[in-house]
């Protein structure tokens, strides 16, 4: 069996928004290739730990290791350079541009990025739409653009909030599909989600978040066996 290499390592970190204190000494590793999803109630942190990452809250301490590359110290930017794209819960799509420009607008952070036809392979409702504006795409087709943006930047670490939040059943199946062939891609993925049915087939392991720091991880294996502790801080 290969050795997993460890592609995202978390170790105590502490996030504030001005005086307030969100994060509680958070610990958590994703390794190269995995899905880890990050469950828990609204106000837990999750949230504010893709951001953590990024640098896109207030102070942080405690580390963070991207592929290597300790960046509590660094700006968002170069942050951002080591192959990391968020995909944030508002989508963030430019009203006024069309879809396609919208696909157009990041830059490249390196090499390997998809190119326009792979990613309207993958995403053939983009094609359909590619001149239409943002604003006249639907939430599911907006969800889309918003995850198929980061792919052309060359990002290999992908954080993704809430994508299913608010979606039709037939598009969060269809995000299902595409997540796990970004896995198979060889990305790797951190998922935050509420929808505990569709994080967890997609997950090879999932942390629970409370209070700002992990409560429980389980592996996918141990979801059947731990059905009460996930009811438990989760409701499902």
């Amino acid at each position: 069996m290969m050795q997993a290499v460890e592609y995202l390592r978390i170790r105590d970190l502490h996030a504030f928004y001005g005086e307030s204190h969100i994060l509680h000494g958070m610990d958590l590793v994703v390794n190269s290739g995995e899905c880890v999803s990050l469950l828990g109630r609204n106000g837990a942190g999750r949230t504010t730990t893709l951001r953590a990452i990024l640098g896109l809250t207030g102070s942080r301490t405690g580390s963070i290791m991207v592929n290597g590359h300790e960046t509590i110290t660094m700006a968002t930017h170069r942050i951002a350079q080591l192959g990391i794209g968020y995909c944030p819960e508002e989508r963030g799509i430019y009203a006024s541009l069309s879809c396609e420009e919208n696909l157009l607008m990041p830059p490249q952070l390196s090499s390997g990025g998809m190119s326009l036809d792979e990613i309207y392979q993958m995403f053939p409702n983009l094609y359909e739409r590619r001149q239409s504006q943002g604003t006249r795409l639907s939430g599911g087709e907006q969800q889309m653009l918003a995850m198929a943006r980061i792919l052309r930047s060359g990002a290999r670490l992908l954080l993704l909030d809430e994508v299913s939040e608010g979606l039709a059943p037939v598009i969060v199946q269809k995000l299902g599909e595409i997540i796990r062939h970004l896995k198979e891609k060889g990305f790797t993925i951190v998922l935050v989600e509420q929808n505990f049915r569709f994080a967890a087939p997609l997950a090879d392991r999932m942390y629970i978040v409370e209070h700002g720091r992990i409560a429980e991880e389980i592996s996918q294996g141990e979801i059947g066996a731990k059905k009460e502790l996930l009811q438990e801080y989760l409701g499902v």
